[in-house]
């Protein structure tokens, strides 16, 4: 949208000030207004759409390649520009093959009861069931016949637990799985080893608090059990009755580490996208997986002190901080807006129920194939392999993409406009207009067909090592550095033209038609790099589209169609003019690109 007023408001500028020359100095006004319009066509870059279309579509048919769905083109663009990426730790820096390795006690003994327990809460949950619920029921078969189903109270992520009542013979039993801490908390009591419930008194909550801790630090993703009997008339399982449970022990389960996750990692941070780890897991866990991983831990918020804080607080902690814990869906749609007001553009990566508002909310929003539908739905992208890997490779595609677009924008806003400034300036010292509209046309056509094949040229390393954003000032500064080279040169051919060869009408449209058109679009070998031109290798289909447009312009004048587009035969002569003015101007433009650049980078 800021490009296209940039353009609409010179488009106006330069129309008006022909208008008004032309009508002072009493021209036709019939010509001068179809002047100024071709004017007008020329100065808007119609090959912008096409660009972008085909950049976008290439990318996104690379990205296929990685096994990557691209649901929103835009998406890719989007991904080049991402600066942070907050991902869930199970699938990502995990292997997401989860399974339950031990089910203790409160004294830290495997006991077979608290198996049975957790075993009864995940074959009568009726909801949803989480990976760690397939891991029970896959570790051993218990069995289940003498139990009945009465009711359940579902999970959700503020108690984040589950309860199950269940009948047997004459006794009702309700059942709870959930955090450790949260289940915890509403327990009165423990089983000892026996099966006989004790009461919970402080030296008996340090054990069991100590056993978590020890848990987590071995890497062990863990669930409290708890259980309490209720009245055999107890018709419901309501909310209220998880209290004054008895607790029966810890489930822990091993998700061992992705190999190729630190990896990743550190590749995203060598091109500038910090990874943000943001789950529902405990903060000892994560913390012994990013140490196995050889991922640096900058900073720790957990959704409790999270809780506490305010929007502007949580904008001033998340810059420092990688590791968010214990956080629920609400937080993490906090977090991500946090981030995009500190200025970043952020990518989510999820796969759950609870992802899709930070799916939504997140500038790229990335899912998994296994994901459920609602993320996968919100997702811009989804990835058909969980691997943090081929997301770096979308972020270089995305580069690659922003790369090929800008190159255009700056060839239309430098060159483009230098030409066309010129034109209306010229028509303050012409007797004549210095081109017809249907020339103008024609050179804009010509222009945009050599740059057909843009969408497909390399990009040097250096424009894929870091985030890059639409910057309208840096194309504004970009424009007023390189555009008057291009009109300092068609001044002076028009002196030349003039002075040496004594051009009427005609040949001063002709040569001067050539001229543009040869300067135009060979700058673009400048333009399209940083680096010395000699030292960037374009794509051939590029070489070739623009050499042939310009030897197209070039036989014009010569061919059966020269007398309709008012063109006429140029003597030798000029040619030999037109490799020097063509190779001063390259000159010229690379000295003043790079001035540009080394300013821009003080800047």
């Amino acid at each position: 949208r800021r490009f296209g007023l940039l353009i609409m408001r010179l488009t106006l500028l330069l129309v008006l000030f022909t208008l008004l020359v032309n009508v002072a100095l009493q021209r036709p006004l019939l010509e001068s207004f179809l002047f100024a319009v071709a004017l007008a066509v020329g100065l808007t870059p119609e090959l912008l759409p096409m660009v972008v279309s085909v950049t976008l579509t290439r990318g996104a048919l690379r990205m296929a390649a990685l096994n990557v769905i691209v649901k929103r083109p835009s998406a890719i663009q989007d991904l080049g520009a991402m600066d942070v990426l907050c991902t869930d730790k199970t699938g990502t820096l995990t292997e997401a093959r989860i399974r339950l390795e031990r089910h203790v006690d409160a004294t830290g003994a495997d006991n077979p009861q608290v198996l049975a327990l957790a075993y009864l809460n995940s074959y009568f949950e009726s909801g949803l069931k989480s990976p760690l619920d397939d891991a029970i029921l896959a570790h051993e078969e218990v069995d289940v016949s003498g139990w009945s189903k009465i009711d359940e109270v579902p999970f959700d992520f503020e108690r984040r637990r589950v309860s199950v009542l269940v009948e047997r013979a004459a006794a009702r039993r309700l059942v709870v799985k959930g955090a450790p801490e949260d289940v915890l908390r509403l327990c009165t009591h423990y089983q000892d080893p026996t099966g006989e419930a004790v009461a919970l008194d402080a030296a008996a909550q340090a054990r069991i608090n100590a056993l978590f801790d020890s848990l987590g630090n071995d890497g062990f993703r863990v669930l409290g059990i708890a259980w309490r009997d209720v009245a055999l008339d107890h018709p419901h399982a309501v909310v209220s009755d998880e209290s004054a449970l008895v607790f029966a022990g810890f489930a822990a389960f091993l998700d061992p580490p992705k190999a190729s996750a630190g990896q990743a990692i550190h590749a995203m941070a060598s091109k500038g996208v910090a990874v943000k780890i943001v789950t529902g897991d405990n903060e000892r866990v994560t913390r012994h997986v990013c140490t196995q991983l050889g991922v640096p831990i900058e900073g720790v918020l957990t959704g409790t002190e999270l809780a506490t804080l305010d929007d502007d607080a949580l904008r001033a902690r998340v810059e420092s901080v990688n590791l968010f814990c214990r956080v629920n869906p609400a937080q993490k749609n906090r977090i991500i807006l946090a981030l995009k007001a500190r200025g970043h553009v952020v990518g989510y990566l999820g796969d759950g129920i609870n992802d899709a508002p930070s799916l939504h909310t997140a500038d790229v929003g990335i899912s998994v194939d296994g994901a459920v539908d609602v993320a996968k739905q919100a997702a811009a992208m989804i990835l058909l392999e969980h691997d943090l890997m081929v997301l770096h490779q979308g972020v270089l595609e995305g580069r690659r993409t922003f790369g090929n677009v800008m190159k255009y924008i700056m060839m239309a806003t430098s060159s483009n406009f230098g030409n066309m400034f010129s034109m209306a300036a010229a028509t303050l010292f012409l007797p004549f207009l210095p081109m017809l509209p249907l020339q103008i046309l024609l050179n804009n056509l010509l222009y945009d067909v050599s740059e057909l094949t843009l969408p497909m040229d390399n990009v040097d390393e250096e424009d894929l090592a870091q985030p890059r954003h639409w910057d309208m000032g840096f194309i504004r500064r970009f424009m007023l550095s390189i555009g008057p080279i291009s009109s300092l040169f068609d001044f002076l051919t028009f002196y030349l033209l003039i002075r040496l060869f004594e051009a009427q009408e005609s040949m001063f449209r002709t040569g001067w038609f050539v001229e543009s058109m040869a300067t135009q679009v060979l700058v673009i070998f400048v333009i399209r790099t940083r680096r010395n031109p000699l030292r960037s290798r374009p794509q051939p289909w590029l070489i070739l589209t623009s050499l042939a447009v310009v030897f197209t312009a070039m036989a014009l004048p010569f061919t059966l169609l020269a007398p309709y587009l008012g063109f006429t035969p140029l003597p030798l002569a000029f040619f030999g003019l037109l490799v020097v003015l063509v190779a001063s101007y390259l000159v010229m433009v690379e000295k003043g690109k790079q001035w540009f650049y080394r300013h821009q980078t003080k800047a």
